[in-house]
């Protein structure tokens, strides 16, 4: 995908998601005074629209229809609001059509750095939807050089501002999370993408608090918070089963059904002494020695 026709993907959902629905006259008007119409296109010719609207819903599942007295809209946005990636994706979209818009705020508006966003997630959502395999030059930071391998990219995930992605190769049986920031180089080769039938990601990651996976069955997770914290999880849950148990005015007791990985200890760790792990007991004793360990530091 040549990054000046992501950028035209880019305009064209947000320019249809701000204004709800809008006829195609307004699009082309709105296009040929654009900053992003670096040609100085006139107008929006139709075709290229409607190749537009088609790709835009093979790569971002995004549905762009056409109501006759109303104009075009986008007809999923019921779907988009329940799908956290593809509502961050138009979240994200929105304020970089913003920024390219709006030069002059460049300075006043700032950013958490990804990571290597830029420089292969193209290339491996490009894989993912021509359904091709990638040649990928990896440094783990397990090993003192990097490995040439071929791989099936399965899904993207981002995590605390880096980009992962889930893929399975040859020499494992089962996928493997790849941090982008990581890659050295990625093509798309002409082998066929093979992705179990029954694959879904958000049904892979769903008992995972991040990236970090394994074998273990989800238990019951339950978090006491104190009071003055409590207003920040339920407008940002840690987790999408986070359900709420126990209410006082000291108080809440928080309900979480996934696998306790290591990076949702170093999650609960990060908030301090404002949460309290009741349950299970096994997790409750592996946060007690790592804060015994913390102690020792120290002492």
């Amino acid at each position: 995908m040549a990054k000046n026709y992501f950028d035209r993907y880019i305009w064209l959902i947000d320019t249809i998601n701000r204004h709800g629905h809008i006829f195609f006259s307004d699009i082309s008007y709105l296009w040929a005074r654009s900053p992003l119409n670096k040609l100085g296109e006139n107008y929006l010719p139709e075709r290229t629209f409607h190749n537009h609207r088609q790709a835009i819903l093979d790569t971002f599942g995004i549905e762009i229809k056409c109501d006759r007295s109303m104009g075009y809209y986008i007809a999923n946005d019921e779907d988009l609001e329940e799908d956290g990636i593809r509502q961050w994706l138009l979240n994200s979209l929105s304020l970089n059509n913003l920024m390219n818009e709006s030069r002059e705020m460049r300075d006043r508006i700032l950013f958490e750095e990804i990571p290597s966003s830029q420089r292969w997630l193209t290339a491996i959502v490009n894989a993912i939807k021509d359904q091709k395999t990638i040649e990928m030059t990896y440094q783990s930071f397990n090993r003192t050089e990097p490995n040439t391998f071929e791989a099936h990219p399965w899904c993207l995930k981002l995590f605390k501002q880096r980009w992962y992605l889930l893929a399975r190769s040859e020499a494992y049986t089962e996928p493997r999370i790849y941090a982008l920031d990581r890659i050295r180089t990625v093509k798309e080769t002409k082998n066929p993408l093979i992705v179990p039938k029954k694959f879904k990601a958000d049904e892979f990651f769903r008992h995972f608090f991040g990236i970090i996976v394994d074998e273990r069955k989800p238990e019951t997770i339950r978090l006491k918070v104190d009071d003055d914290q409590v207003k920040y999880y339920k407008s940002l849950p840690l987790h999408s089963s986070q359900k709420e148990i126990e209410t006082t005015e000291e108080y809440t007791v928080f309900q979480y059904q996934l696998i306790p990985t290591f990076d949702f200890m170093q999650e609960i760790l990060s908030k301090g002494r404002s949460v309290e792990i009741l349950a299970p007991e096994s997790f409750r004793d592996e946060i007690h020695a790592e804060i015994k360990a913390m102690l020792a530091r120290y002492e």
